[in-house]
């Protein structure tokens, strides 16, 4: 085993997938989350269960690492900080600050002359009312919420009567848009102009959750290029090491926008497991800790579908074609719409 020991923040499906990966690359792996049942440590080398705000945790796990990065964006950017100045975090947690407040990111991204759907900033219902013109549309909390949590379709000032949205909070309030398709492109960075990035995924969302994935995506060669163009674009300006996922809209007219930047491995990119020589977890842990960069090679098409609530169930029972890979992310408790599995096909 080399002597390098990563440290993971988060200990859901991503954490898990990360520990399995840098095992087969002789990497040590320390967990360190505050889900008691989190369902990584059963892939990692040693498990820390605490509150991500708890200093004597946070002491203790950098001390025993040699990195650090993380599986969700969503942790206390003062914990990461903190964790910086005893040991490197990959990706930057400067990083963290941008991402973790959508205003804040749409604003970077606008900044690069990329292209997002239109928004306002918003406080308070005065702040609607100002902005009617980006009506419809989907009012989002500034910080926290994925997966749909924290939004609110507004097709009209009516709307405002009945859904009761709590004015503590900063919102962000974005422009429906006649959407046509969702697409997303993960890049690994690994110094500056230096990275592999894969093609571009089609996404299917169903409840604002992710349902599959598919490669190749059916979109032009324009918005393949395009999409690539600005998530590199996007990785080099924030001085981005490991990998990213940027999300992408595109109209009826195939103009194609920025969605959000997801600073970590995502979803949409568990097909590179088995459709790609290196992937999106290998190029992670490659890029984190300095490894020799692996010239990307795609093996086949492919589609994941993630297995939500009782989906697994009926998963676990059913043979497998020989194209057929089930991961089953070992959840102790099933929830309606959790993500409890993926299934990924491979195609011709």
């Amino acid at each position: 085993m080399s002597k390098t020991v990563l440290g993971i923040i988060g200990g859901g499906q991503l954490g898990s997938m990360l520990a399995s990966t840098a095992k087969k690359l002789n990497i040590k792996t320390i967990i360190f989350c505050d889900d008691k049942d989190a369902p990584a440590q059963k892939f990692c080398d040693q498990f820390i269960y605490a509150n991500y705000e708890d200093e004597k945790a946070i002491n203790k796990f950098a001390e025993l690492t040699n990195i650090v990065t993380f599986e969700f964006e969503n942790i206390p950017f003062e914990s990461l900080d903190k964790i910086n100045k005893i040991k490197p975090v990959l990706p930057n947690p400067s990083i963290i600050k941008i991402i973790q407040n959508r205003l804040l990111e749409k604003d970077f991204i606008n900044k690069l002359n990329i292209k997002t759907t239109q928004y306002a900033s918003v406080k308070n219902e005065n702040n609607i009312l100002k902005n009617q013109n980006f009506l419809p549309g989907i009012l989002k909390t500034c910080t926290l919420g994925y997966d749909g949590k924290g939004q609110y379709k507004i097709d009209s000032i009516e709307d405002l009567k009945s859904l009761k949205i709590d004015f503590s909070k900063d919102y962000i309030l974005e422009k429906l848009i006649n959407l046509k398709k969702e697409i997303s492109v993960i890049i690994t960075r690994f110094k500056q102009k230096q990275y592999e990035i894969y093609e571009p995924f089609e996404n299917i969302h169903e409840d604002q959750i992710l349902k599959s994935s598919k490669i190749p995506a059916k979109i032009s060669d324009e918005i393949v290029n395009k999409s690539k163009l600005w998530t590199k674009q996007i990785a080099e300006e924030l001085n981005y090491i490991g990998t990213l996922c940027v999300e992408f809209f595109i109209d009826a007219n195939d103009n194609l926008y920025v969605n959000e930047i997801a600073p970590r491995v995502h979803n949409s990119g568990h097909l590179t497991i088995n459709a790609y020589n290196v992937s999106q977890f290998e190029n992670h842990i490659r890029a984190i800790c300095n490894f020799e960069k692996i010239k990307l090679k795609k093996l086949s098409n492919a589609e994941m579908i993630n297995l939500l609530g009782d989906q697994i169930l009926i998963q676990r029972k059913r043979k497998l074609q020989s194209n057929e890979f089930f991961y089953d992310y070992l959840k102790k408790e099933i929830k309606p719409k959790r993500k409890m599995g993926h299934l990924t096909i491979l195609k011709k």
